[in-house]
């Protein structure tokens, strides 16, 4: 049987309670019974993300490969249907899935990210292609984005009404603005939904391939937001911040070939969100103290940045 990374089985029973520590006790089970039935066999240490772990594994004894499982949850529903329908063009390949278990068995690729590299505009020029090859017409019966879009509004009405921050009043109707005009009138087409270079690895298929994806319906113009919103620390020391956000607006565009304005108007509202989102939640990098208050004036910043056009 395999053995959970510990630091995996503290955090998933942190954020999940008891039914996270009643799934992490049968996940063994689980693993070893996907490994016969795929015919499988372990490959190496088990890893993991945010909500899953990742089995290196030798599928039909020679073809490496990776089994992930992920803690059932209504975000990870879909992410085999956006690898069916991707089928390896862009992404990494899906041999098998058990929705049931939130189980698949995926192409193996490095466990280096984009977000290593150290030439910033490789990585948005990267990412932008990326997203180009993967918006692509939708499958049925996927979730749409313009769905979101009224409880988006609502969040921040009342982000507005409840929390302290800095940003202007034209920011703020900015956002509710591209919420009611672009959000809830979008496209059919598929879209990762998460797009940011940790989701982004080095492969030998092709030099890069996504993974991770939420399999959202939607415009591709958000997954531009998304991208911008995840770099926006790396250019927190830029000496003229305006210019090196709108350069990596233009180098995105250019790659993923969309309309300019549209990503802009998008990664300004994911940027509002952002920057509430931080006053009540903390980031990844910082939960609480100096370092979240200097992000989150940061965040605002950059909305205020994002609500002009160039």
């Amino acid at each position: 049987m395999i053995e959970t990374p510990g630091v995996f089985t503290r955090t998933t029973v942190e954020r999940e309670g008891a039914a996270g520590a009643a799934w992490l006790a049968e996940l063994p089970h689980i693993v070893d019974e996907l490994l016969e039935r795929w015919q499988c066999v372990p490959d190496g240490a088990v890893m993991h993300g945010g909500v899953g772990i990742i089995v290196p594994v030798l599928r039909r004894a020679s073809e490496p490969a990776v089994l992930k499982v992920s803690f059932p949850h209504p975000g990870n529903v879909h992410e085999p249907d956006a690898f069916e329908a991707w089928a390896g063009n862009g992404a990494v390949l899906l041999h098998e899935r058990d929705d049931a278990r939130f189980a698949m068995l995926l192409e193996r690729v490095r466990t280096s990210t984009l977000e290593e590299v150290q030439d910033g505009d490789e990585v948005v020029t990267v990412a932008g292609r990326l997203s180009h090859r993967l918006a692509v017409p939708a499958p049925a019966g996927l979730p749409r984005l313009r769905d979101l879009s009224d409880s988006w509004e609502e969040q921040l009405r009342r982000d507005q009404a409840e929390l302290t921050h800095t940003m202007s009043p034209y920011a703020l109707d900015a956002a509710v603005a591209t919420v009611r005009e672009l959000g809830r009138t979008q496209p059919d087409v598929l879209i990762h939904g998460d797009l940011h270079a940790r989701n982004i690895l080095r492969a030998d298929r092709e030099p890069w391939l996504a993974v991770d994806p939420k399999g959202h319906v939607g415009d591709p113009a958000y997954d531009g937001g998304t991208l911008l919103k995840t770099r926006a620390l790396s250019l927190l020391g830029a000496e003229d911040l305006g210019r090196a956000v709108h350069r990596t607006l233009d180098l995105f565009v250019e790659a993923a070939e969309l309309d300019r304005e549209r990503v802009r108007r998008w990664a300004q509202l994911h940027a509002v969100q952002a920057a509430f989102w931080g006053r009540r939640h903390g980031f990844r990098v910082a939960r609480g103290g100096p370092l979240l208050d200097r992000i989150t004036e940061f965040a605002d910043h950059l909305a205020g940045l994002l609500t002009r056009p160039a």
